[in-house]
């Protein structure tokens, strides 16, 4: 390999387009998310849809599941660029849809759509990383890719509001459409083909599986919030059977057992996603409500772990060695940040949680960085697709089985101290847990 070679950086003239369009599709996607959930209430009083309020994101989770595990199958048959050009085109019709409804159940119509396109473009994000750099820029990428999911996160609220409040919340979604353009003009263009279909299953059984698995996770979400246990313990077990019995076939074999090397990353993928959302899920009503903090006050804390998540995962970059140590040291500081966050959050002062989540994201960027590198770069050739998708599957449940879990807990106890004790208990126990599993990450020597 040449010295220039070498020597090219994600921006050089050979990935500089690339680089540009994943990192606008990345930034897109987490624009929309963001600053729709902002201006959902609204959203749902204008179209009548307050009674089922929950389906406005649910929607859009449940067919994200769909779509990440359809297009990471497509992309290991013949390759990302039909499965990325589908979820765009996806993504930008159930924009339309979602911005022109002039009903509620069109609306989440629309989310829907748009979940499958989400679903799609995450898992192609991660599947293009392995397949177009080299492994000397992957590490990069990847804090590339968590700074265009974080930065928006912190001024897509406000943009969201400012443009609903100026020009109505239609808006919003009809601005979706033209970034999605460009977005796959700069990153389709150049993409590799694949004419020959390689030697993986047919796409029926991935879309029964995943369908399965998103109507199982639904139920078992939906069972959390009943509070009759007549209603919660057989919907909780049989949404609970759907999910393994699916989960089998839409990860790779050894998940469910944690077996060494990629399997193990999923589950890893999985641990870090629930002690991190499923702890900041409830940061800002435990300020709100027990340290009585204003909202942009318990807004600092979000921003505060979504910078550090960008600075950890640029040092962890920069210094891309020992990954699994890397890991392993990651989630102790996430357990820890979660700790002086509980401390902030249930004793006081306020600010000591926006502090500890500065620590807890700091710890989640080198992890989540670290691991995914480490994953992708060890998954066998011609399923960086399905890798990928299986990824991005466990960062979706891990978000939607603890936050439901935990909203769960809140609605029977109230938002009193001991339900938000209960939470970041439980998420720190799931960290610790993740130290354990970190060291899987490679098989034995």
């Amino acid at each position: 390999m040449t010295h220039s070679t070498t020597s090219e950086g994600v921006l050089s003239p050979r990935y500089r387009s690339r680089t540009a369009g994943m990192v606008l599709t990345v930034g897109l996607v987490a624009l929309e998310s963001l600053g729709v959930a902002t201006i959902l209430p609204e959203i749902a009083r204008d179209l009548d849809g307050l009674g089922s309020y929950g389906w406005g994101v649910a929607a859009l989770m449940l067919a994200n599941i769909v779509g990440t595990v359809l297009a990471g199958h497509a992309a290991d048959r013949r390759g990302p660029k039909r499965p990325l050009a589908a979820g765009l085109a996806a993504f930008a019709l159930g924009s339309v849809l979602a911005g022109a409804a002039p009903v509620w159940p069109l609306f989440l119509l629309g989310r829907l759509v748009q979940g499958l396109g989400v679903g799609a473009v995450m898992a192609m994000a991660y599947t293009l990383i392995g397949l177009v750099y080299p492994e000397r820029l992957r590490a990069r990428m990847f804090a590339l890719l968590s700074s265009a999911w974080t930065i928006p996160s912190l001024v897509g609220p406000v943009l969201a509001a400012a443009v609903a409040s100026a020009m109505g919340w239609r808006v919003v979604f009809v601005c979706m459409v033209p970034l999605a353009a460009v977005a796959a003009w700069c990153t389709l263009p150049g993409l590799p083909r694949d004419r020959r279909p390689r030697a993986v299953p047919g796409w029926r059984g991935p879309l029964v599986n995943s369908v399965v698995l998103a109507v199982g996770s639904g139920i078992l979400v939906a069972a959390l919030g009943q509070r009759s246990m007549a209603l919660l313990v057989p919907l909780a077990v049989a949404g609970l059977a759907a999910s393994v019995f699916a989960l089998r076939h839409v990860t790779p074999e050894g998940t469910l057992t944690v077996r060494r090397g990629v399997p193990a990353g999923v589950v890893v993928r999985f641990l870090l996603c629930a002690v991190y959302f499923g702890t900041e899920a409830f940061l800002p009503l435990g300020l709100t409500e027990l340290r009585h903090l204003s909202a942009l006050e318990a807004g600092l804390g979000l921003s505060a772990g979504a910078l550090s998540w960008v600075a950890g995962s640029a040092l962890q970059a920069k210094w891309d060695r020992g990954r699994r140590a890397a890991v392993g040291g990651g989630f102790v500081v996430l357990v820890a940040g979660v700790a002086v966050l509980a401390l902030g959050v249930l004793a006081g002062p306020g600010l000591l949680a926006v502090l500890g989540w500065a620590i807890g994201g700091a710890g989640m960027g080198a992890a989540f960085n670290a691991a995914t590198t480490e994953t992708l770069g060890r998954a066998p050739e011609g399923r960086q697709g399905s890798v990928s998708a299986a990824l991005q599957l466990a960062q979706t449940l891990a978000t939607a089985i603890t936050s439901g879990a935990g909203g769960a807990l809140v609605a029977h106890q109230g938002a009193v101290p001991p339900a938000f004790a209960a939470i970041f208990a439980a998420t720190g126990v799931l960290g610790l847990l993740g130290v354990l599993v970190a060291g899987r990450l490679a098989p034995k020597a």
